[in-house]
């Protein structure tokens, strides 16, 4: 068992051991993360309220802004702590539960993202038969499918380092538990499960990526063929896409595809995709879409008004009540 070893507490170091720069950082990381609960749950609340964004494409957004939520939430609350504590520790247990679920929701955006994809690829190339072949039982097919595909890339990851007995140094230099660093700790021979671990994350990660670039540039080619208007609705959506799909993978490949090694640029890479790209996804699939602009001031502009409406009510009542008296 993971916990018959000497290890029952790992010590993070964090971002930077400097205590001026931990307050700064403090601050910075905690506007980042309400910003991105925020974001991503006003997004799902959205959707999920306005009877025009019912499309397939929308399903899909919802729950992608979801998992950002949970996938920040699993790594950034832990990480501003620490930036107040002098020692930031972590016990076995947690550290493990931390691992598999940042991976767990990792690794279903990876092929929610696929879904999303082939979403896409339908509407623009095959319009008259899209909600016959995206009906509502395949989008939920598709999202099992992503969490089961989340869920076992995840279990694959905890159960290469839980039962790996740590009995030297319990010092991780990171700002959360993540597999190369735990392999780095462990005192025995790590080279087979660095392998899995490439064909696991990286190597999975690495096709993806390939394979939505060319479904991406195979929509593009299509769109000769579409109206004016039609490209710049379609081009509008996959630009967005497109960027998402670049923020989340590059940064990951450029983690799991190699060899098992750790180096100081990596802390700075996990940021961009545990912390960044959970915050800009809002930002990107709402600045550079005219019907979830639309759908959030209908929505919201409206409810603000009743709360105005009443608000005033309430104090012209309060004013009648106190003149009365």
């Amino acid at each position: 068992m993971g916990q018959s070893n000497n290890v029952t507490v790992f010590i993070l170091l964090g971002l930077t051991q400097d205590s001026e720069t931990q307050k700064a950082l403090f601050a910075v990381f905690l506007i980042i993360y309400c910003v991105t609960m925020v974001g991503n749950l006003l997004i799902a609340l959205t959707v999920t309220s306005s009877p025009s964004l019912g499309s397939p494409m929308y399903f899909f957004l919802t729950f992608l802004s979801l998992m950002d939520a949970i996938y920040s939430t699993t790594v950034t609350p832990k990480m501003i702590i620490d930036f107040l504590c002098e020692k930031k520790t972590i016990s076995f247990s947690l550290c493990m539960s931390q691992l598999f679920i940042q991976h767990l929701f990792g690794g279903a955006e990876v092929f929610l993202l696929v879904a999303m994809a082939y979403d896409r690829y339908v509407a623009i190339c095959k319009p008259l038969h899209y909600l016959i072949i995206m009906n509502r039982r395949v989008c939920v097919l598709m999202l099992l499918v992503s969490l089961a595909g989340g869920f076992l890339h995840s279990l694959v990851q905890l159960l290469s380092v839980y039962h790996l007995p740590y009995c030297g140094s319990n010092v991780i230099d990171h700002f959360m538990c993540d597999m190369y660093p735990l392999l780095e700790l462990a005192c025995t021979d790590t080279s087979f499960i660095g392998i899995t671990v490439i064909a696991n994350g990286g190597a999975i990660c690495t096709v993806v990526f390939i394979f939505l670039v060319l479904s991406y540039g195979v929509i593009l080619n299509s769109l000769k063929t579409h109206s004016k208007e039609g490209r710049r609705k379609a081009l509008s959506t996959c630009s967005s896409h497109i960027t998402v799909v670049v923020l989340f993978f590059v940064p990951c490949i450029s983690m799991y595809a190699r060899p098992v090694s750790n180096f100081p640029i990596d802390k700075s890479v996990t940021v961009l995709y545990t912390i960044i790209t959970p915050l800009l996804n809002p930002l990107i699939y709402t600045l550079r879409n005219s019907e979830m602009k639309n759908a959030m001031r209908k929505l919201w502009g409206s409810k603000f008004t009743t709360a105005k409406l009443r608000m005033c009510a309430c104090i012209e009542c309060a004013i009648c009540n106190s003149k009365a008296a």
